[in-house]
């Protein structure tokens, strides 16, 4: 079937589902079929307290055949659509010039409106690379709220990120829609203390994943597009779920409505300089990214350093086959009823563990729900590592694997060597697209509420083992007697 057909059939299938689930949101549906079913294991608690001991508490060393529900990421995890598996059969592997590269090529500038591409393997490929080229030592880097491996790819590379988020998104209770808007009064701070030589550009992140999956705003991004020109600082886009922050432009801010997401997209682009890409989220694969930009000598740079890093300026890491996949994932993934259910099955548990009193980040997010875990173990310390704590107490529970946003994640201050202990203590629960049902999000609600009513017998967790960098990745823990 021809894609502009499906697009044009799409159009009436948005209207009902948005439709439906503004009026009763227990009665949309998911806009697929399912076509194939990956078989289920359901452990004991036995089992799973054994499992979590042998994980040193960290849910990102248990095994995936002991887990029941997995919503330790949306990264990588969505179901392929059965036109994204016959791309797959289309992948040309030719080591140069593979036509899935310059189909990928194509479907970014029409989507995304970048003249240049550079694929990479996954999303910090894209951030190592430009991190190299545009930093130099002493730069100062500001940023929506820093995540994990772009600051540290800052880092290695010389520079020092500032926090120049409003301060809505650091209040998990705060109900400011758009609690992913760049402060531009502490961005102007920044620039007058350090000078803006000595800012390569702004990390500008869609919906901010340590916020809760915040989205900004088309009229702060306005704003900031405004100030940058005129101290001639590049915006760089962290575009990993920013058709999912279109989408929220589309739900809530004035002018939008009728705008398609599609549309909302490109016009955030337009108003950026490049991008970083892990297509794992938005673009709906299990595999893949790209560096993006509009400055041919920047490209330049990007296209001879991925040789290095990554691989051939036409593949950056990946198969022909993932370059197709990427391709059509895009299309689909800016599709409205797509994005309805998705945004629409986080909102449903959120919904569901509010009205259960469970503590989480308002307002509910796009990919995953937040439970705010000094709210839920007040007595815990942070330095004791609630969330991480809370985390492994919910997989022993059911077997659902979640992970830690919060002391654990943040590291460690580089100059006091003492933990950061961010203002966010969170667990997420992270929906992988197109792959559980409402079902599996009502075992999780009762799962959570479960581990609440024995929250006050849960205590926190000492680190016993710290790597070097990324420690969530791989730190291990012990309980505190």
């Amino acid at each position: 079937m021809d894609i502009e057909n499906v697009i044009c059939d799409s159009r009436t299938n948005r209207e009902i589902i948005m439709n439906t689930t503004k009026t009763n949101k227990r009665t949309w549906a998911e806009p697929y079929k399912i076509k194939v079913v990956e078989l289920l294991k359901m452990t004991t608690r036995e089992e799973r307290e054994q499992a979590i001991r042998e994980a040193g508490y960290n849910t990102f060393l248990t095994r995936s055949k002991d887990v029941y529900i997995d919503l330790l990421t949306d990264s990588g995890t969505a179901a392929m659509s059965d036109r994204q598996w016959a791309g797959m059969m289309l992948g040309d592997e030719a080591y140069a010039g593979s036509e899935n590269f310059y189909h990928l090529e194509a479907v970014v500038r029409e989507y995304y409106g970048y003249e240049y591409l550079v694929p990479t393997h996954q999303g910090r490929g894209a951030e190592n690379l430009m991190s190299r080229i545009l930093i130099k030592s002493g730069d100062h880097i500001p940023g929506n709220m820093y995540f994990t491996t772009t600051r540290l790819h800052q880092e290695l590379a010389g520079g020092t990120f500032v926090d120049v988020i409003v301060d809505e998104a650091h209040d998990p209770e705060n109900t400011f829609p758009f609690k992913g808007n760049v402060d531009i009064g502490k961005l102007d701070k920044l620039v007058q203390r350090v000078g803006a030589d000595k800012v390569p550009y702004i990390s500008l992140e869609g919906n901010v994943n340590m916020a809760g999956g915040q989205p900004f705003s088309m009229e702060n991004l306005k704003a900031l597009h405004v100030y940058c020109r005129e101290h001639d600082i590049p915006i760089m886009l962290d575009a990993t779920r920013t058709i999912e922050n279109a989408w929220f432009i589309h739900e809530r801010e004035d002018g939008y409505a009728e705008k398609s997401v599609r549309q909302i997209l490109r016009e955030i682009c337009d108003l950026t300089d490049g991008c970083t890409m892990s297509a794992k989220k938005d673009a709906l694969v299990n595999i893949g990214g790209f560096f993006a930009c509009n400055d041919e000598a920047v490209y330049r740079q990007a296209q001879n350093l991925v040789v290095v890093y990554e691989g051939l300026h036409t593949y950056g890491g990946l198969a022909g086959r993932d370059m197709e996949a990427m391709a059509q994932g895009i299309r689909e993934a800016v599709m409205e009823e797509h994005q309805a259910a998705r945004i629409g099955q986080v909102q449903y548990l959120g919904e569901k563990l509010i009205a259960a009193g469970i503590p989480i980040v308002m307002p509910i997010g796009s990919h995953a729900i937040f439970i705010d875990a000094k709210r839920f173990l007040p007595h815990v310390d942070q330095d004791d590592y609630p969330a991480q704590a809370l985390a492994a107490e919910l997989y022993v529970e059911s077997g659902i694997r979640t992970m830690e946003r919060g002391n654990v994640s943040a590291g460690r201050d580089p100059v006091t060597g003492n933990n950061r202990r961010p203002p966010l203590e969170l667990v997420r629960l992270t929906i992988p697209r197109r792959v559980y049902t409402q079902a599996h999000m009502d075992v999780v609600v009762d799962s959570v509420c479960d581990v609440h009513q024995r929250r006050d017998s849960i205590g926190g967790l000492k680190m016993v083992y710290e790597p070097d960098y990324l420690r969530f990745f791989q730190a291990r823990f012990e309980p505190i007697a």
